[in-house]
C-alpha cells in the first residue's frame, strides 16, 4: 500500500502504529536503544506513508505498519507519565522563569510549566526538561534569551514544537520545528534570541518509558536464553 500511495498523508494513528511496532522490536532485541530512539523520532516526524514505511521495513510486522487495517491495538501506556488530559492543568500558574547568570538553572522532573516561561542565561546555562512536566495550558510559550550562554529544551515524543527564535553569532535549533503532535498533547512555542550563545530543542523518551523498555528488552533476552538452553537439553 505504501508503494502505491507514498505521498498520502499519514495520520496520528498511523504514526502510533509504527511506534508500537518499534517498541515491540526493541523488547524482542531486534533493535538496540539508539536505533529505536532514532526511528521513533523519525516516526513522529513523518508526514507521509512513504516516510513511515522504511522505519519498519526490516522488521517482521513492517509490511502491515502504516495505513493497513491490520487490527493493531494502540498501547494505552504510551510512555507518558500520565495521560495528556491529566498533565494539562488549568487554574495553576506554574513556574514562569529561570535565570542562569555566571551559573545555571534546571527545571526537570515533576513540575508545572506556566503558560509563559522566560529563560535568561548570560555566561551560564539552563535546562528545561518537559518530559515529566505538567502544563498550565494547552499551549505554552518558552522565551529564551541566551547571551554567551545556552538553554536546552527537552520535550517528549508526541509534543508539537514551534520554533521561532533567532541566532546571531550563535544558534537556535529548529530541528524539531513542525513535528506533528499527538491528539490532545500540548504545543510548545520556543522563541527568543541567542547572541553568541545557543538554544537547543531535543526530543527524548521519558525516563520511565526508557527504563520500562530496557527492562522488557532484558526480560525478552532472558527468556530467549532459557528457551535456547531448553532446546539444547532436548537435543
Amino acid at each position: 500500500m505504501t508503494e502505491e500511495l507514498p505521498e498520502l498523508r499519514a495520520s496520528d494513528a498511523d504514526r502510533e502504529r509504527v511506534a508500537e511496532i518499534l517498541r515491540d522490536a526493541l523488547a524482542e532485541g531486534r533493535l538496540v536503544m539508539e536505533e529505536f530512539e532514532e526511528r521513533l523520532d523519525a516516526a513522529y516526524r513523518a508526514r507521509t506513508y512513504g516516510e513511515l514505511e522504511p522505519l519498519t521495513a526490516d522488521l517482521p510486522t513492517g509490511a502491515a505498519a502504516p495505513g493497513a487495517a491490520a487490527g493493531l491495538s494502540l498501547r494505552k501506556d504510551t510512555g507518558a507519565v500520565t495521560a495528556w488530559s491529566e498533565r494539562i492543568v488549568s487554574g495553576v500558574e506554574g513556574s514562569s522563569a529561570g535565570v542562569g547568570i555566571l551559573g545555571g538553572f534546571q527545571r526537570k522532573g515533576r513540575w508545572t510549566i506556566g503558560r509563559r516561561f522566560t529563560a535568561v542565561c548570560c555566561m551560564g546555562g539552563g535546562e528545561i526538561d518537559l518530559r515529566e512536566a505538567n502544563f498550565a495550558a494547552r499551549e505554552v510559550t518558552v522565551t529564551c534569551w541566551a547571551f554567551m550562554g545556552g538553554v536546552n529544551v527537552v520535550v517528549p515524543p508526541g509534543v508539537e514544537v514551534d520554533v521561532r527564535g533567532l541566532g546571531i553569532m550563535g544558534g537556535f535549533d529548529a530541528r524539531e520545528d513542525g513535528t506533528p503532535g499527538e491528539p490532545g498533547a500540548p504545543r510548545v512555542i520556543v522563541k527568543g534570541l541567542a547572541l553568541m550563545g545557543g538554544v537547543g530543542v531535543e526530543r527524548k523518551l521519558p525516563k520511565a518509558e526508557r527504563r520500562r523498555l530496557e527492562e522488557e528488552q532484558r526480560r525478552q533476552k532472558s527468556l530467549d536464553r532459557e528457551d535456547h538452553e531448553d532446546r539444547k537439553e532436548l537435543g
